[in-house]
C-alpha cells in the first residue's frame, strides 16, 4: 500500500525520472537538472549517481542512439509497462483504461495515440499529480498505478543489466523510490 505522504515528499524526484526517461536533449544533462531533483540521503542516489557519470562518459549524439536503440528497438526494454506481461492481449487493453481513467480522475487527457501505460508518462503524472483533500481516492489509484511501474519496471531492469545499459541504474534507482514510497505492514497495523 502507498504511503501518501512518503510519495509526496518524493515527488519531485518522479519529474526527474521522467524527463531522463524521454528522449534525451542537452539540458537534460546540466549539472543543475540532478543537483536539483534529488540530494544525497534520497534512497535512490547512489543508483542515480551511477547512471548520471555513466552518461556523462558519452556524446550528446551516442546518447541519443543509445536511448533510441534501447527503448525504441527492443521489446525487452520497451518503455510501456503493461507490454512485458500483456504483450497486446486484452487484458491490457483494459488495463490501459484504467490507467487512462486514473489520469482524467486528475484532470490530465492523455493524446489520443499515446498509451497509458507510458513509464515517462505515469512519472510525469506522479510528479504533477494533486490529491491533497482526495487521500482515500488517491491512495487506491495510486497503488494500482505504482503497482504497474513496479512490475514493469522489473522485467525492464533486468533487460537493462543483462544488456549492460547505462539505464539500468536509473531505473534502480526509480524502483529505490518506490519502496521508499510503500507503507510497510507493520507501520500499516500500528495506525489500526
Amino acid at each position: 500500500m502507498i504511503n501518501l505522504e512518503k510519495l509526496q515528499s518524493h515527488q519531485t524526484v518522479f519529474g526527474f525520472f521522467a524527463q531522463m526517461l524521454t528522449y534525451p536533449e542537452k539540458l537534460d544533462f546540466h549539472p543543475s537538472v540532478l543537483a536539483e531533483s534529488l540530494d544525497s540521503k534520497h534512497p535512490a542516489y547512489p543508483s542515480v549517481r551511477t547512471f548520471w557519470d555513466l552518461m556523462h562518459e558519452y556524446s550528446m549524439e551516442q546518447i541519443e542512439e543509445m536511448y533510441v536503440q534501447t527503448f525504441d528497438f527492443q521489446k525487452k526494454t520497451t518503455l510501456y509497462m503493461t507490454f512485458h506481461k500483456f504483450e497486446d492481449s486484452r487484458d491490457r487493453g483494459q488495463m490501459l483504461a484504467k490507467l487512462k481513467e486514473t489520469y482524467q480522475l486528475y484532470g490530465l487527457d492523455i493524446a489520443g495515440s499515446e498509451l497509458s501505460d507510458y513509464l515517462p508518462l505515469m512519472c510525469e503524472f506522479v510528479y504533477a499529480a494533486n490529491w491533497q483533500g482526495h487521500e482515500k481516492q488517491a491512495a487506491e489509484s495510486l497503488d494500482l498505478m505504482l503497482a504497474v511501474m513496479e512490475d514493469g519496471t522489473y522485467h525492464l531492469l533486468k533487460a537493462l543489466e543483462k544488456s549492460g545499459s547505462p539505464y539500468a541504474h536509473l531505473i534502480r534507482g526509480l524502483r529505490e523510490t518506490f519502496k521508499a514510497c510503500i507503507q510497510q505492514e507493520t507501520e500499516a497495523h500500528e495506525h489500526d
